[in-house]
C-alpha cells in the first residue's frame, strides 16, 4: 500500500489483501480487507492519490493570490489557492510548488516557507499535501495544464477571511492555507 507519506511513528500492517479495480492519470482506486486492532474484518475501498502541494502565494503589498477555476467533480468555478500533484518524476515538494506556482499564476518566488503537511482524506483517500507560503514574487510564467482555465485574482487577507466566512471560498484546502498563512504573517511581519 503506497502513501504520500510515511508515519513518523510506526504501525502495525492492517492490511490483508487488496486489488486494484480503477486507474487513470491521477489516482487508483482499490478494495480490500483489513483487520482492525480488536480482531475484526472490514472490507473497503480506497484512493491511492499522489503527493501534492498547494501555495499560498503572497504579494509584496500582502495581498493573497487566488485563483479561479473551473472544477469538473463539483460542476462549478472555485476559489482556491494555487495546487497540484507531484506527477513529474521524482520532483520534490518544494519543485512542485515552484512549478504550479508559475503554471496557475505566472509567477515564482524569491522566499519559501513551509507550513503544513498532512493528509486530505484518510477516511478513504491517502492524498497527502504540502502547504506553502510564497513571497516575493516575480513573474515567471509557465504554461498551464491543458486542462485548466484559470482566473488569477489578488485579495487582502481580510478580504480572503471573509470570503471563507461568507461561503465564497468552499474549498477546504483554501481555507485552510489562508488561515496558516494570516497565523505565519502574524508571527513573522518581516515574511
Amino acid at each position: 500500500m503506497s502513501s504520500g507519506k510515511k508515519e513518523k511513528s510506526s504501525s502495525p500492517d492492517y492490511l490483508i489483501n487488496e486489488k486494484q479495480v480503477y486507474q487513470c492519470r491521477i489516482f487508483s482506486v482499490f478494495e480490500g480487507e483489513y483487520r482492525l486492532p480488536d480482531g475484526r474484518v472490514n472490507r473497503q475501498t480506497r484512493v491511492d492519490h499522489r503527493p501534492c502541494v498547494t501555495v499560498i502565494p503572497v504579494d509584496d503589498q500582502g495581498r493573497i493570490i487566488l485563483i479561479r477555476q473551473y472544477r469538473y467533480a463539483v460542476n462549478r468555478e472555485l476559489m482556491e489557492i494555487p495546487a497540484g500533484s507531484m506527477d513529474k518524476g521524482a520532483e520534490s515538494p518544494e519543485a512542485c510548488a515552484r512549478r504550479e506556482l508559475a503554471e496557475e499564476t505566472g509567477f515564482g518566488a524569491m522566499r519559501w516557507v513551509q507550513l503544513f503537511e498532512g493528509y486530505l482524506l484518510p477516511g478513504y483517500c491517502n492524498e497527502y499535501m504540502y502547504f506553502f507560503l510564497a513571497t516575493g514574487l516575480f513573474p515567471a510564467p509557465l504554461p498551464p495544464d491543458d486542462d485548466e482555465c484559470i482566473e488569477v485574482i489578488s485579495v487582502a487577507p481580510d478580504e480572503a477571511m471573509a470570503m471563507v466566512r461568507n461561503g465564497d471560498i468552499i474549498d477546504a484546502k483554501t481555507a485552510l492555507g489562508i488561515y496558516l498563512v494570516r497565523e505565519y504573517l502574524a508571527n513573522h511581519p518581516d515574511a
